[in-house]
């Protein structure tokens, strides 16, 4: 029962999203600076920020790993990650997602949405986490409110409900107008906190106006505001304060902010918003799992029996860390969980509350914590944790599908078995890593979501298990699609070795299907094939999507029918039917018109203005294909799409043709046909 007494009223699960460069570690430094969990303020160009603590973040500037901490602001504890913003770690930031309650969502006051941050928005979106806005960068030349604004609007779709005007532009932002409260925070050079007074006179007209298109907004959206406004042509702070916190739960609204994290200017205002507008554990629904095939929801009660989600792991030399979301129930030190998915039992070591590579020991965590566990030896990312007697599997997070990949191996043979105890570790804390052995070279082939991603990745095997590797060419994932099919295709399986034999005949129709993935369906009439021979068909049908025949690649877009078939009173059985299932359509693939796909990423470059024809010649070479320019904040825009197989060494290439001040993301977009001088494997 939820009461204002309820200590899970004052717990915030909150995420940093936002493209990369636009200020997150920064945000996420100055939080902890001012709740008074840090006392000296981390900077990221000086490699001491508390969240970006792994050598190679500091190394490269950028957040490579999901960073979990805490503290607390006004009499709440806020649980906080600081997510990657480079695309390449786009999973990382969709495990985050999956068991956060809201999120701060940062943008550049220049360049205003920027394709990550299209893409972490949509990750949140699927997630249904409400998020608060805030323009970061105030003081940097070209900064504006409004512009920034209008691009979340126009590009990710939300009302913006803006409720703060900018006091000063560019290098001279010194402070924010409170469109609530109708006062001024001012924070004067190297002032720890703001002074608050009275709207200035220059801006008194302005912000009346700004308040005025908030509370007609708000009324739009939300009764009880509506019904105010109606009585009295205005509406008060609280009422507005609570229809702000209502539209945010909703995601009716979006709350916007604005300051800049490196100056220390609009910190306070931003965890005062976290705490009004963003929910509590309380106020997310409860969380929904399967137990016996029958769902069931466990209350965020500490209470209840206790479910918890494992979404990170880190696979250190000395022991396992495994990070959990609480849900229901508690959990304490010493206790026995159960894995609900693989069954296996274990012993809660130790529970420790995180501060991003620092952890203070905690005795017990109750439902709404996230916390990190020591002892537990099974667990994955994705694993569902229960009380023994009270089973219920959640939902894991989703992993996205390798693109790019290298191979891998020791220098000296002595240490291949080393090799692979490296990669084993680092695919267990990242599931978006895969290994494999490539059958046909034995060549150890590591998998993942693009250059960088696999740059890092080898990097922390030569780094942390003291290995020499050689690394390979880059490679893309290739996938192979039906162009034209077949129909009428008939596959008969007979064998005969003595004893029991096998026989299975099957005719299929093989179709593009432009939805992309695999369909199966029979049209078979008059119980020629038995159903249970039908779903033997389709397993082995998608047992022949592991392989094409151009190139050994995994095989997309297809629709296949059973249209009819025969059986043998003796000798069928699901594997006869299997095994033609899988022989059939292989032999059917065969004499299709088979398309190579290749997987293309959405490239978005920024560039000086006099480099553009040179930026624009070298990605029409690239096979480019330019789909917008703009120009922003003095820069040139340009968006184009681009084959991923040729972005290798793009970032070299670009900074020698602009003197070192040009810059490039990539997002994946998915899969384009190659041309046919592409290799097949």
């Amino acid at each position: 029962m939820r009461t204002s007494t309820n200590p899970l009223t004052t717990v915030r699960n909150l995420g940093i999203l936002a493209h990369v460069d636009a200020g997150k570690t920064t945000v996420t430094e100055r939080i902890l600076y001012t709740t008074g969990t840090t006392y000296k303020r981390g900077e990221v160009h000086d490699g001491t920020t508390v969240t970006d603590f792994d050598p190679q973040e500091r190394d490269r500037g950028i957040t490579i790993f999901a960073a979990a901490v805490s503290c607390s602001w006004d009499g709440h504890r806020i649980n906080l990650i600081d997510t990657p913003g480079h695309v390449d770690f786009a999973d990382e930031v969709e495990r985050s997602l999956r068991v956060l309650d809201g999120a701060v969502a940062v943008f550049d006051a220049v360049a205003g949405v920027e394709p990550q941050s299209e893409s972490v928005w949509r990750q949140a979106d699927r997630h249904g986490v409400p998020r608060i806005a805030f323009v970061n960068k105030m003081d940097r030349a070209g900064a504006d409110l409004d512009t920034a604004v209008a691009s979340i609007r126009e590009r990710l779709h939300p009302v913006p409900l803006v409720t703060q005007l900018p006091i000063g532009t560019e290098d001279g932002f010194t402070g924010v107008v409170d469109l609530l409260r109708m006062r001024a925070l001012v924070w004067a050079d190297g002032a720890e906190a703001p002074e608050e007074g009275p709207v200035p006179d220059a801006l008194s007209e302005e912000a009346a106006r700004r308040r005025r298109l908030l509370e007609e907004a708000v009324a739009e959206r939300h009764p009880a505001a509506l019904e105010e406004f109606c009585d009295r042509e205005t509406l008060t702070a609280a009422t507005l304060a609570g229809a702000l916190r209502d539209l945010t739960r909703t995601g009716d609204g979006v709350v916007v902010l604005c300051g800049s994290a490196y100056r220390n200017r609009g910190v306070e205002p931003l965890l005062d918003a976290v705490v009004a507008y963003l929910p509590s554990p309380l106020d997310v629904p409860p969380v929904r799992g399967t137990h016996d095939g029958a769902d069931e929801v466990r209350p965020a009660d500490p209470a209840a029996p206790m479910v918890a989600l494992a979404f990170k792991v880190n696979a250190t030399p000395t022991g396992r860390l495994t990070y959990l979301r609480v849900y229901s129930g508690t959990i304490e030190k010493g206790d026995t969980v159960r894995d609900a998915g693989t069954g296996r039992t274990e012993r809660v070591g130790r529970l420790l509350r995180v501060r991003a590579d620092r952890h203070v020991p905690l005795e017990r965590a109750v439902a709404g914590d996230i916390v990190a566990v020591i002892g537990l030896k099974g667990a994955r990312a994705g694993s569902t944790l229960c009380a023994p007697d009270a089973l219920l599997v959640l939902e894991p997070p989703g992993v996205a599908e390798p693109v790019v990949h290298v191979a891998v191996e020791a220098r000296r043979a002595t240490d291949t078995d080393r090799l692979a105890s490296a990669l084993a570790r680092l695919t267990e804390e990242d599931p978006s890593l895969a290994v494999r052995t490539d059958p046909e070279t034995g060549q150890t082939v590591l998998s993942g979501m693009g250059e960088l991603h696999l740059e890092v990745a080898v990097e922390r095997v030569r780094r942390e298990h003291g290995l020499e590797v050689t690394v390979g060419r880059p490679g893309v994932a290739y996938r192979e699609t039906v162009g034209a099919g077949v129909t009428g295709f008939v596959h008969r399986h007979v064998k005969q070795d003595g004893g029991a034999g096998q026989f299975a005949h099957v005719v299929l129709d093989v179709e593009p299907r432009e939805e992309g993935g695999f369909e199966f369906r029979s049209t078979v009439v008059g119980g020629r094939v038995p159903q249970e021979f039908v779903r033997a068909v389709e397993a082995g049908c998608r047992d022949a999507l592991a392989e094409g025949p151009l190139g050994g690649h995994p095989v997309t877009g297809l629709r296949v029918t059973l249209t009819d078939g025969q059986t043998h009173v003796k000798d069928s059985s699901d594997t006869a039917f299997r095994t033609a299932g899988r022989f059939g359509l292989r032999d059917a693939l065969r004499a299709s018109r088979m398309v190579l796909l290749e997987p293309v990423v959405e490239v978005t470059v920024t560039v000086p203005e006099d480099a553009v024809g040179g930026v624009l010649g070298d990605l029409a070479a690239r096979r480019g294909r330019v789909t917008g320019s703009e120009t922003r904040g003095g820069a040139a825009v340009v968006t184009a799409t681009v084959p991923l197989a040729e972005l290798f060494g793009y970032a070299t290439r670009l900074r020698s043709r602009t003197q070192g001040r040009g810059t490039f993301t990539a997002r994946p977009t998915g899969y384009a046909p190659a041309p046919a001088e592409a290799p097949a494997r």
